[in-house]
Formats: structure tokens, sequence, C-alpha cells
């Protein structure tokens, strides 16, 4: 088994943020009345006075207001699915594991047509709101080794130092910078 971050991994940049400014495009009634709060929630997330869990519920605040979550990430996902990075796509095996802090509800329907198994922050689209942990860091570990306690990962892929819980699991890592596959830091 090969496992994946996807955010800036597979996929460039962020899906989250990439999501959220397609909302502010194609659905502004929704998204905008909650931007003062998303940027004061942005402001107090880089000072470190509040969580990556409290930020994201606070970006997605505007979830409530969306008719059909559904139809909005499948339009999406037609506009997006092209960031997919092509030495991915060239090296895709039906076992592959994504593993990401983004929501499960925004990540399912790629992870669905790319046909592969998806570990992600559980965050109720009708909400906003995530139950559990935000799928990050220590996080990352945790789920994947309760939902395959006998899993083997021959490679893990992920652009951030943040995911070496993760890689310390894997028989090789390597760091991906923009579609650039580099060698784990030791």
């Amino acid at each position: 088994m090969n496992v994946y971050d996807f955010d800036k991994t597979i996929f460039y940049p962020d899906s989250s943020a990439t999501f959220y400014r397609y909302c502010l495009k194609t659905i502004p009634r929704a998204v905008w009345p909650t931007v003062p709060r998303s940027l004061g929630a942005a402001l107090r997330y880089r000072s470190g006075r509040l969580g990556a869990k409290e930020l994201k519920e606070q970006l997605f605040s505007f979830l409530p207001a969306v008719r059909d979550v559904d139809v909005l990430v499948a339009a999406f996902w037609k506009e997006n699915e092209h960031r997919i990075g092509a030495w991915y796509l060239a090296q895709k095996r039906d076992d592959d594991l994504i593993i990401s802090a983004s929501p499960r509800f925004l990540l399912a329907p790629v992870c669905e047509k790319l046909g592969v198994s998806l570990i992600a922050t559980e965050m109720d689209p009708r909400t906003g709101r995530i139950s559990g942990e935000n799928c990050h860091d220590v996080e990352k570990p945790k789920r994947f080794s309760a939902l395959y306690p006998d899993a083997h990962i021959e490679r893990f892929y992920s652009d951030s130092l943040s995911d070496a819980p993760m890689a310390e699991l894997a028989d090789r890592s390597f760091l991906v910078s923009k579609h650039k596959l580099l060698p784990w830091p030791t």
C-alpha cells in the first residue's frame, strides 16, 4: 500500500482553500456574510490563538446556507480535477490511500473517481462542524492504525514535515514540492 497526503502533494495548491475561493465566486451570498469572522479567525490562527480545527469550522461556516452541497462539490471537482498531479496519476494503484486534513465530504467524490481509499477530517457538510479531531499531524497515524491495523505502507508522500509521524510508518517516504519528489529528510 502507498499512502499520500492530498493537499500540495497530489493536488496543488490546497483543496479546502481552492474550494473556499470557488464558493466565494459561485455562491457569494452564502459565503460573504461569513468573511469578516473568517478573516478574524485566520488572524488568530496565525498568531497561535486559535487551532486548525476551529479555523476550519469558521471557514466552512457558510455551509448551512448551501442548498445542495453534493451538487456544489461535484461542480467544484469538474472545474478543478485537472489540478491532480500527472506524476501521481502515472503511478496510482488501486490499493492507494489518501490521508488528509481536508474534509471527507470534499475529497470523497474525487477519491471515489480515482478508485482509492480515503481517511480525512470528518466534517458535517450541512453544518461545517468537525466531529473528533482535525486529521492532521499525529492524528493521521492514529486513524490509519485504527482502520488498517495490519497494513504495511510501502511508500508515503507528503508536502509537509508535519507528516513525519506517517512517514515513520513507511518503508520509504518522499517529500513533494510542487509535484517534484524528493527524499524524506532524515
